[in-house]
């Protein structure tokens, strides 16, 4: 019984991970778009347009954070070890870090842009 229940954590958390993957994925292919559309039909000042693609792609990319956390939290909840519990605080801790600073610039953003 154990042993199905952690086969199928396993196969979770990879369906969990490719999420992630194909998440920053889309996202990085949506902000390709977005840069040559920009390009050729720039109807924002180059600054102003920068910054609107970085937001769009962070976004992306704080949704894959989670996803990835979502993976990493599926494969310790199975028997997990110090070691493991371990290595997940630090990836969490890290991906905590990472999601607040990106989600702090990206309300800096919008800030901004409403200001203007």
């Amino acid at each position: 019984m154990e042993e199905s229940f952690k086969t199928l954590a396993e196969g979770a958390a990879l369906v969990v991970e490719t999420l992630a993957v194909l998440t920053v994925f889309i996202g990085a292919f949506m902000a390709a778009l977005n840069i040559a559309k920009g390009l050729f039909a720039r109807t924002l000042p180059m600054p102003a347009f920068v910054r609107s693609v970085w937001q769009r792609f962070a976004a992306w990319i704080l949704i894959s954070l989670e996803f990835a956390l979502g993976a990493d939290i599926i494969r310790t909840a199975i028997a997990p070890t110090w070691d493991d519990i371990g290595k997940l605080a630090a990836i969490a801790a890290i991906r905590t870090f990472l999601g607040f600073f990106l989600d702090r610039d990206m309300k800096s953003v919008t800030e901004i842009k409403a200001s203007q």
